[in-house]
């Protein structure tokens, strides 16, 4: 089952003490790869690990819009007034981006010995109930006493006495509980925000009958289905090989696209401390996964209208309103170079039907074409800014030899590098889908597109080159020291190289969407 939540991915990183600087560098590349989550361990007896909420700490400090959370955090040695206060606290001081994963708690042995109480199965899952009372309270969100300023939880466990609310949190916190067993999952249905299993305790194969007790114990609750967010911390390894998450970037999109429009899994969070990992994880494999569960969900909506449940067509009309197509192509953009690959005035143009009216669903799919092209014409829109910010940090210090200036310029680049690394495979990844999914259906489903998916094509292949040079030019710039005339040559590499992919780019999207709006409103995805 799908529950239709955006995809999310991240990281599970390791808190071990002895590389904290590689831990922290690893929060640092995942923000600017553009994931969503940098989560960590808690197990505050393990002397190996620094302490999960100060590492936190540390990574919101020092990234601009990742979320932070502990994966999860455990209760048995947290109380949970601090854990309250120290998430609230994260999430003022980090802008609305701390959520929080929570235990029940394991390894009994060690909680004891470092001060904790060792609590039976029932203790556990009783313990977790009143301590999430008490959190929600003290953020003042107790759903059964909303804007109560105060808060009374009398438990076994836990016991607060007119506790004063605050501090707030800036947005609403999440809380997601690791549960396995039958009366955790039903908790989970009845309170929780997310479900966060590990692939070690529950394979795939297990999640649909995980999610049915989840399910049914949410529609006891009122809440229905979609109110829990389902969530997979998994582990992989790229290559050769078979199973789950063993292959190519290729085989993971295909896995985990499968596992949320099945199962219904929406946020992967993925456990590695290699960097090269990392960013294939966040580079070629999210952004295919995206695409290819959002392709689906528009291929449903626009199917669903019209087949039954095996998939035989209906042969009742559909009832539907149309209309005429109301997505409309971009106007484009201003050249900012004089030359572009190629001309523009001998581009096919396919006949555009002047009286064809489609259903909502049937505009939906065309509409999600152009939210992924704008996403991209957004992304690159960054990017140049982030140049731009590069540039006039080289310019202000780039006759300083200080260390710290010189760590200063080195951070940049290495920053700017990243994030020219990211954009580029996701241009990849969408050029890559159209030409071996998309481009493959329209081609059968109307023969007459064979003229203008042909010049697409070859567009790709072009831009595909343009791509190359501006990976160069980071080559370039990444092996200076960031200041002097190597460094500001560099700098005018990386902009030429950046205005002719943004001249080619967005030439190219604007006339594919002029060409593909219609026949992909009359056709879908495939």
């Amino acid at each position: 089952m799908d529950y239709g939540h955006e995809l999310q991915f991240g990281v599970f990183a390791s808190p071990d003490a002895s590389r904290v600087h590689e831990t922290l560098e690893l929060a640092q590349l995942a923000d600017v790869l553009g994931l969503d989550l940098f989560t960590v361990q808690d197990h505050p007896y393990n002397a190996r690990h620094l302490d999960t909420p100060t590492l936190l700490t540390a990574v919101a400090a020092r990234t601009s819009s990742i979320r932070v959370a502990a994966n999860v955090a455990n209760l048995p040695l947290r109380h949970p007034v601090g854990i309250a206060k120290q998430v609230a606290t994260l999430d003022v001081i980090s802008g609305g981006r701390a959520e929080l994963g929570l235990g029940t708690g394991a390894f009994w042995d060690a909680i004891v010995a470092a001060g904790g109480e060792r609590r039976s199965p029932k203790e556990a899952v009783d313990a977790l109930v009143e301590a999430i009372r008490v959190i929600r309270g003290a953020w003042g969100q107790d759903p059964d006493h909303p804007g109560a300023r105060s808060v009374t939880v009398e438990g076994e466990h836990y016991s607060v006495r007119g506790l004063r609310a605050g501090p707030v949190p800036v947005h609403p916190v999440e809380i997601w509980l690791g549960a396995y067993k039958p009366r955790m999952l039903r908790l989970t249905g009845r309170l929780a925000d997310g479900w966060l299993p590990s692939q070690g305790y529950a394979e795939p194969d297990a999640l649909p009958a995980l999610n049915a007790v989840i399910d049914e114990a949410a529609v006891a609750a009122g809440r229905g289905p979609q109110a829990v967010r389902r969530m997979y911390n998994v582990s992989g390894r790229f290559g050769t090989g078979g199973g789950f998450l063993r292959g190519t970037a290729e085989v993971w999109t295909e896995q985990l696209a499968e596992l949320s429009l099945k199962a219904g899994v929406s946020t992967y969070i993925l456990s590695t401390d290699d960097p090269d990992v990392l960013r294939r994880f966040a580079g070629e494999v999210a952004p295919a996964v995206r695409e290819l569960v959002d392709t689906e969900r528009a291929r449903r909506a626009g199917d669903g209208s019209r087949r039954m449940p095996s998939g035989a067509p209906v042969t009742a009309p559909v009832t539907a309103d149309r209309r005429p197509l109301e997505v409309r192509p971009s106007p484009g953009s201003p050249r900012l170079g004089s030359q572009t690959p190629w001309r523009e005035d001998d581009r096919p143009v396919a006949a555009k039907p002047d009286d064809a009216t489609y259903t909502a669903a049937e505009q939906a799919v065309p509409q999600h074409l152009l939210d992924v092209h704008d996403h991209l014409r957004g992304e690159l829109a960054q990017l140049r800014d982030v140049v731009g910010q590069v540039r006039r940090g080289a310019l202000s210090t780039g006759a300083a030899r200080s260390v710290l200036n010189t760590m200063a310029m080195r951070q940049n680049n290495w920053t700017l590098g990243a994030y020219c690394e990211t954009y580029c495979r996701l241009v990849t990844g969408h050029h890559t889908l159209e030409d071996h999914s998309i481009f493959v259906h329209l081609r059968r489903a109307d023969p007459d597109l064979g003229p203008v998916i042909d010049r697409l094509e070859q567009e790709h292949h072009v831009i595909a080159d343009v791509l190359e040079q501006v990976d160069e030019a980071l080559v370039g710039l990444v092996g200076t020291d960031g200041y002097g005339h190597a460094g500001e040559g560099a700098l005018d590499e990386i902009e030429r190289a950046l205005d002719l992919l943004t001249d080619t780019l967005l030439s190219h999207l604007a006339y594919e969407e002029r060409e593909l709006l219609h026949p992909l409103a009359r056709h879908g995805f495939g």
